[in-house]
């Protein structure tokens, strides 16, 4: 789904990726998701939507419509108007983002977490340098967490693809850590975080899932800290750098990637590139 964003993929298609008939691959993944597959992709289509609607670069509706694959600007605000109430042009963005930021603002109150400082402003007092690299495509290994801001998921998980990594001799490759949907668009409880490790050849099982990534240009920050420098140097690069860089978003997710395995310095320090994936 998330690799053909831009075009309806039927049914048969994501069953045959799976190995299952129509009939089961329905069953097991709304048993997995509590979504159909139809709600599901038309979810992420309308969580990129709204992500194109507030990017620095505006694009009309009709053009947002095709590159997040509603077959109409018709379509697309209808399916918009069922999950919203409104209608794409009276959206209120703003507001929107507003509201899920005070969600992510109710995390660092959560005892379980780390305590996130208020971010400063639109200025660099960290310093942080932005380095453009190419990178070549790259196939991971992955086990999505459902709800991520809850409890010890992200934990358990790299702790499953350690052992897996380790079992098929793949536990030096690059780690990742990413997630598709934008946690200021999307509700927490809706966001998905993928562990990954580069891995080329291996047969997915399980759920251990396989993924390729198309070579890519990125913005990178090296960082050596806590979790508050890491949500710094993303609020500085999103919201200072991107906007003067004359750059735009490429429709990939951001990265984590790790230097060594992920939280090998626990919860307290991470080692890490943050790589924001970009296009002229």
């Amino acid at each position: 789904m998330v690799a053909n964003m831009d075009r309806p993929v039927r049914l048969c298609e994501m069953a045959r990726a799976a190995a299952l008939s129509p009939f089961h691959f329905h069953r097991i993944f709304q048993a997995l998701t509590g979504q159909t597959p139809a709600d599901f992709a038309k979810q992420m289509r309308l969580d990129r939507a709204l992500g194109m609607m507030g990017g620095a670069r505006r694009s009309s509706l009709t053009e947002i419509a095709l590159a997040c694959g509603f077959a109409s600007s018709s379509d697309f605000s209808r399916s918009f108007k069922q999950r919203f109430g409104v209608a794409p042009s009276a959206f209120d963005l703003a507001a929107w983002r507003d509201e899920r930021g005070r969600e992510l603002e109710q995390i660092s109150r959560d005892e379980s977490m780390p305590h996130v400082v208020k971010l400063p402003g639109r200025s660099n007092p960290d310093r942080f340098r932005v380095c453009i690299r190419d990178l070549p495509g790259r196939t991971v290994a992955y086990i999505r967490v459902a709800n991520p801001y809850k409890g010890g998921g992200v934990m358990r998980a790299v702790e499953r693809l350690t052992a897996w990594a380790a079992r098929h001799g793949l536990e030096r490759g690059r780690w990742l850590g990413y997630q598709w949907e934008n946690p200021e668009i999307t509700p927490l409880e809706r966001c998905g975080y993928y562990v990954a490790v580069e891995a080329n050849p291996f047969t997915p099982s399980g759920e251990i899932g396989r993924f390729r990534f198309p070579a890519m240009t990125v913005a990178q920050i090296d960082l050596d800290g806590g979790i508050e420098l890491e949500l710094r140097a993303l609020r500085w690069l999103y919201g200072s750098w991107l906007p003067r860089s004359g750059f735009v978003p490429a429709d990939q997710p951001s990265f984590e990637a790790w230097v060594g395995l992920p939280f090998a310095h626990g919860v307290e320090r991470f080692e890490l590139g943050v790589q924001l994936p970009i296009r002229r």
